[in-house]
């Protein structure tokens, strides 16, 4: 690329682009997003871009529908001003929960935010942790997929005893998910069985695997309402476990998830900071691990068409 690398973010993570920007080496990309009146985006990019290698980052967090109008808007303004290539950084990927139709008459809104994404103007995805694997079939660029789960696993794998732990899944649908933090650990794996009973409410029917006397962590890609973890704590605490964790890549934690776990029987709780946390959801029992250095070595890979497959891992 003649213009070089340069990384730009929109509103939606500030601090993680900036920590991106600092494992680079490199001064954020001027850009400027007004919004008007009529709450209309505009995106100016205040310095030139063309020729150049430009990645530009934001993850998927509330308010949701304006930070993917600012997406698409910068994406747009880039492919105007000539970047050379525009590589879309999404930490979390925008409805990735909507991947499959599983209800007659909805869309899916992942395949559809793939077709945005490509149609606005980025000539390639780099993105985390997706919820499922069809959602890189969805689109129509390359698409490089990193894992949290290193991340998540190093946070915890020097203050566990691996003969007296287990990684547990919140259910049955989860149990592959967590298959990879357990292998990574050296950790057996346990499953809260979850089956709907006869009045169509979810319910615990019981814990496959030990846990008695034992610490317990909850692993999956992402927690919303923190629901499936607190039943799950909750199993095995009846059970006799000793002590109870959770990790996980994306900590949506909508509405009182943060509450609800601050005041449950969760030590501790570790995330990672593709997605920001509220400041009103800061706590002691939540953890913020970065993953900006993993991001900043992908994107020099790409900068430098070199491999990041072993990033993947």
């Amino acid at each position: 690329m003649s213009g070089g690398l340069k990384v730009f973010s929109g509103g939606s993570n500030q601090e993680l682009a900036c920590r991106i920007c600092d494992a680079l080496d490199l001064e954020p990309g001027k850009i400027e997003f007004v919004r008007f009146s009529n709450e209309n985006i505009k995106a100016k990019i205040a310095e030139n871009v063309r020729g150049c290698d430009v990645f530009f980052i934001q993850t998927s967090c509330p308010p949701v529908s304006e930070f993917l109008m600012e997406l698409l808007i910068a994406l747009d303004a880039f492919k105007y001003a000539s970047a050379g290539r525009i590589t879309c950084v999404l930490p979390y990927y925008p409805y990735a929960l909507s991947d499959s139709k599983d209800e007659p008459r909805i869309s899916v809104a992942g395949r559809l935010m793939a077709d945005l994404i490509s149609e606005a103007g980025a000539n390639r995805i780099l993105t985390m942790s997706l919820h499922s694997p069809q959602i890189v079939g969805f689109c129509r660029i390359p698409v490089d997929q990193l894992s949290g789960v290193p991340t998540i696993c190093d946070h915890f794998g020097g203050a566990i005893d691996p003969d007296n732990c287990v990684a547990a899944a919140p259910d049955i649908s989860r149990a592959k998910v967590t298959e990879s933090y357990a292998k990574r650990l050296g950790l057996p794996l346990v499953v809260v069985d979850k089956r709907f009973g006869k009045d169509g409410a979810m319910e615990v029917h019981g814990v496959i695997g030990d846990v008695a006397g034992r610490d317990v962590i909850f692993f999956d890609d992402e927690i919303v309402t923190g629901d499936s973890i607190l039943e799950g704590a909750q199993a095995v605490r009846d059970r006799g476990s000793r002590s109870i964790y959770a990790g996980c890549v994306h900590g949506t934690l909508a509405g009182t998830a943060h509450e609800r776990i601050t005041a449950s029987d969760l030590q501790e709780l570790a995330v990672t900071d593709t997605i920001p946390l509220r400041r009103e959801v800061a706590s002691e029992r939540i953890t913020v691990c970065s993953v900006a250095g993993l991001f900043a070595d992908a994107i020099k890979a790409i900068h430098h068409e070199t491999s990041i497959s072993e990033l993947f891992t």
